[in-house]
């Protein structure tokens, strides 16, 4: 049994005794620089983050293994507010963290209580626990480079960074809408938040109904549709406040508005006064006036439906154009008695008539009924409301008009009459935008539900910037996106940027340097990082300071301006150390690669294009992201196995540490990259885990087998050798292929589980002949060339073992280091591939047979096509070679034979039959099969003995046209050239 612990110790210790992942400027070869994503150490790392770095991993390997010189560092991230607020919440003594710090993490409830009100000891306990788990699990970093966000020379970067930004126009100070945790009293974004949620904000207009000699503001995306509003619903048992309201172009105004949203419009506006308090049915029945059109009487209606969290609480009603209304006041129309309850006269309703503004082609003037009634909807809770909204919206988005009913806005596109309204009203002061946070609820890592706060004073990033956008589309234009379906999604983010905030009052990081009591925030400090690794290395060897930088160093190391002996002056450092930085920077960058995870896309990868556009020449550009999905559990609960998002909450996640001890780390990092391709969600599963452990366990006892013999110098290669070797060059060049694109699922089916089936097909094969000593030498030899193939091919997923096992097989050197495995064409035999898989295909036919009919069979026949159906089937592939293709045309070439001509019709149905097959064939198979020949007969009865006893039967073999053959059953017109016909009994 291997002690998987100790071969991961043993290794470990080698590659970091003799340094071999530490990665220098050599000019005589190739680089390649790749960075993932730094962590946060508030916590250790688990299973779920294991893929997204192991992916990182097995990419870098499989680049060093190419011959490349690979630089793969790895930084960690102070900056923020988590570890802060973890601080804290310890302080506080939080059961819940300290019982997951405890219970899950295992972490020592002494070392737990040196967290209290100290950041810096959470984050450096967990910074050393990450650390020890990437380099447990085999990470192939170069550990020089390391250092943390809050180092003094890091933040003398930031500080070039953000001067540098400064200077060109991007850093900028207004108001804008941002996420606000109003207990911390701070912007939040992605990583301040629990869940690791970005908080995503729109903004909506409150059309202001004039009521009572107050505003009712009503919230709407869609302001054009003011002009075809009958009535306005509230929810008649919902708290209301009427609010005096202070601020630009507000002048003190009253609002009927819901008590929600007055709590959150206090960090939107300068001032909210609470007034009055009322429930929603005090104002049921009353009226309000159309602040566009002037129509007064439209009546308040009770709505249950009406949210009083989101918008202002009260909704406007377009049933012409919006199913829900229409819906509402159908179902109004039925409830009479709702109606009397609040003294509304039921011929009220009745009178409302939807009011026509939009003409779109395919509907009538009521689209909203069209749809309503094409889908069949029931009522405001049936599913099938929110497709008719789909439905209308979208369809008067794209090809809407507005009717003459809209005024001085008849004639225009709803997709720019929405601009124009909304403009207009704001303008007017009969609306006022206001801001939701659409993917609510999202909570502050100190627990505070966030909010959208209009901060003024405020410095930001201003991503809006239409020039800095077309240098951010130009650079994805030359880049390679990972999976590449993404692109479209890339290109959205960047569209939909505008200004980020990049600085708040709290938390670990740098300070603005122009104004210092504020701080750099984390999704602004982390952009630019991949260039700071390069001078990592300088600052770890030669104990470098912040002293030791300003930016006329960085401006000189990164952008090449001025030059060494002048910079030298400003800082103090040797012009020759200089150099070495700036030749170093020269020959790493640009970063050929950047990992992560899909969720930061929307932003930090995004940032990171922009900020490089911003900063850096274009030939110092990012090349390529590749991003991935990220990793479920799958467990048993209650009997039942169910996949499941690792949460704490659910108790399922397994710390790194825990996961290596229990499973070995080739076993994990195989678990989580060969479950799923790149984009979808792995699955993590402890059954798989143990499964992949045993399999490892049984490659490591084969590879010492079969290293305990002797090797035939010159081996006899058969047709079952010859076809072995064949196999293992299609698994080089599929796993290659799959590696170029980062598929490791792909890349491992072929590398390990694909390529053990063919060992294991190979093994049974040939095992009658294990007692034959000169064959028996000639196995070991092929065996012995698939181990040293096989080996390098899983060593990017699996180093451990591999590492050992070529040991094992008196290779020199590390395998980690040994050269990716090439195809080698003149190893590739298409007529022994061929010919093997025409066995396989036939026994896997018969067993299919055996498994329907059930039957235990005391004969076999196998009836294969004759050779003027080979001879026709070879003709119609060349045919489709050479591009041609009709039915016709291929019959009329095929008849200028005049072997095939004698058999007429049945040549005739057998090209209908082969051809739509052939069709769907690449060029690549044609041509394979075009260089394969050999007799179909002569295969299988060399085989015969295979056949026999894989079924316990005796097998008999017939060309299909053999007028001696045992045909019982007329079975022999089935066959096909490649596909025996069979008959059992």
């Amino acid at each position: 049994m291997v002690n998987f612990k100790e071969l991961e110790q043993k290794w470990q210790k080698k590659w970091q005794d003799d340094k071999i992942f530490e990665a220098n400027p050599d000019q005589n070869r190739e680089k390649f620089f790749l960075t993932v994503a730094y962590p946060y150490p508030n916590s250790p790392q688990h299973v779920g983050h294991a893929r997204t770095y192991t992916l990182t991993d097995s990419y870098a390997r499989f680049k060093r293994m190419q011959g490349l010189n690979v630089l793969y560092p790895q930084g960690f991230h102070y900056t923020g507010t988590p570890i802060l607020a973890m601080a804290n919440r310890i302080a506080e003594n939080d059961r819940e963290l300290i019982e997951t710090f405890e219970e899950i993490y295992k972490v020592p409830s002494e070392v737990i209580s040196t967290f209290k009100n100290d950041p810096l000891a959470v984050a450096n306990y967990f910074h050393n626990e990450i650390r020890e788990g990437m380099k447990k699990i085999g990470f192939s970093i170069d550990w020089r480079r390391e250092f943390t966000t809050i180092d003094p020379p890091y933040m003398k970067f930031i500080e070039w960074q953000f001067h540098t930004l400064h200077k060109g126009g991007y850093v900028t100070k207004g108001s804008h809408p941002v996420g606000w945790c109003p207990l911390d009293q701070n912007a939040v974004g992605q990583h301040d938040t629990l869940g690791d949620k970005e908080p995503e904000m729109e903004e909506i207009t409150a059309l202001k109904f004039i009521f009572n000699g107050w505003y009712m503001p009503t919230a709407t995306y869609r302001p054009e549709t003011v002009f075809g509003v009958t009535n306005v619903f509230v929810n008649p048992d919902a708290d209301y406040v009427i609010a005096q309201v202070d601020g630009a172009q507000l002048n003190g105004e009253k609002w009927f508005i819901s008590k929600e949203f007055a709590e959150k419009l206090v960090h939107q506006v300068e001032k909210v006064e609470i007034l009055q308090t009322k429930k929603g049915y005090d104002i049921i029945g009353k009226t309000v006036q159309n602040p566009m059109t002037g129509k007064e009487g439209l009546l308040i209606l009770p709505g249950a439906f009406v949210d009083p969290d989101v918008g202002t609480g009260c909704v406007m009603s377009v049933p012409a154009h919006a199913p829900y209304d229409y819906i509402a006041i159908e179902d109004l129309k039925k409830s009479l008695p709702e109606l009397e309850k609040y003294g509304i006269n039921p011929e009220k309703i009745e009178e409302l008539a939807p009011i026509s503004l939009i003409s779109i082609e395919g509907y009538s003037d009521y689209p909203a009924k069209d749809a309503v009634e094409k889908l069949g909807v029931t009522d405001q809770n049936d599913p099938k409301c929110k497709d008719a909204t789909d439905e209308i919206y979208g369809a008067e988005f794209r090809s809407g008009v507005l009717k003459k009913i809209t005024g001085k806005y008849q004639g225009l596109p709803v997709s720019e009459a929405k601009d124009r309204v909304r403009e207009d009203m704001i303008e007017q002061g009969t609306a006022y935008p206001v801001y939701e946070i659409v993917n609510a609820p999202i909570h502050c890592r100190c627990g505070t539900e966030v909010v959208v706060k209009v901060v003024r004073d405020q410095w930001f990033i201003n991503y809006g910037d239409p020039t800095w956008k077309k240098l951010a589309y130009e650079c994805l234009d030359n880049m390679s996106i990972i999976p590449k379906e993404l692109m479209g999604e890339y290109r959205d983010v960047v569209n939909w940027l505008t200004a980020k905030a990049c600085a708040r009052k709290s938390g670990l990081g740098t300070p603005l340097p122009w104004d210092p009591d504020w701080i750099i925030e984390s999704l602004s400090d982390s952009t630019i990082y991949m260039a700071y690794y390069i001078l990592a290395k300088y600052i770890t060897q030669y104990s470098l300071t912040g002293d030791n930088f300003n930016d006329t160093v960085f401006d000189y190391v990164f952008l090449g301006q001025s030059n060494a002996k002048d910079v030298s002056k400003s800082c103090g450092l040797d012009p020759a150390l200089l150099e070495s930085m700036r030749n170093e920077f020269n020959y790493w960058y640009p970063l050929d690669s950047r990992h992560s995870g899909r969720d930061l896309i929307w932003n930090h990868l995004t940032f990171m294009i922009f900020n490089h556009t911003a900063i850096f020449p274009r030939e110092n550009w990012p090349q390529q992201i590749v991003v991935n999905g990220s990793v479920l559990m799958e467990e048993e609960v209650d009997g039942k196995v169910l996949i499941r998002k690792m949460s704490k909450s659910l108790r399922n996640i397994i710390p790194i540490h825990d996961a290596i001890k229990t499973y070995g780390a080739d076993a994990i990092r195989l678990s989580v990259l060969s479950s799923a391709e790149i984009l979808s969600d792995a699955v993590f599963s402890e059954r798989m885990a143990k499964s992949i452990g045993n399999r490892l366990e049984r490659l490591y006892s084969f590879a010492q087998e079969v290293a305990s013999k002797h090797v035939r110098d010159t081996p006899q290669l058969q047709d079952i050798d010859r076809w072995m070797i064949s196999q293992l060059q299609h698994r080089i060049t599929r796993a290659t292929a799959a590696m170029n694109l980062c598929r490791v699922r792909d890349a491992i089916q072929n590398a390990y589980f694909l390529l053990d089936q063919d060992v294991s097909w190979y093994l049974k094969r040939v095992d009658p002949e294990k007692d034959n000593p000169e064959r028996n030498e000639t196995i070991t030899a092929v065996l012995h060339e698939v181990l040293d193939v096989w080996i390098r091919l899983l060593s990017p997923f699996a180093p451990f073992i591999c590492e050992e096992i070529w040991q094992v097989l008196g290779r020199e050197g590390y395998c980690s280091l040994s050269s990716w495995p090439k195809k080698e064409d003149a190893k590739v035999m298409f007529d022994a591939v061929a010919m093997e898989d025409l066995l396989r295909k036939t026994i896997d036919d018969t067993q299919e047979i055996l498994k329907v009919t059930n039957i235990l069979p005391k004969r076999i026949v196998y009836y294969v096509a004759p050779k003027w159906a080979s001879i026709l089937y070879i003709e119609l592939l060349t045919m489709l070679k050479d591009g041609k293709s009709s039915q016709s045309g291929i019959m009329k070439a095929i008849f200028q034979n005049s072997e095939i001509k004698k058999h007429g019709k049945l040549a005739s149905k057998l090209v209908q039959k082969l051809l739509p097959t052939a069709k769907t064939l690449s060029p690549e198979v044609i041509a394979q099969k075009l260089a394969a020949s050999f007799d179909e007969l002569t295969t299988l009865k060399a085989a015969t003995p295979f056949i026999e006893n894989t079924f316990n039967t005796t097998v008999e073999l017939y060309e299909a046209d053999d007028p001696e053959r045992y045909d019982p059953m007329k079975k022999a017109n089935s066959a096909i050239p490649g596909r025996a016909a069979i008959f059992i009994e």
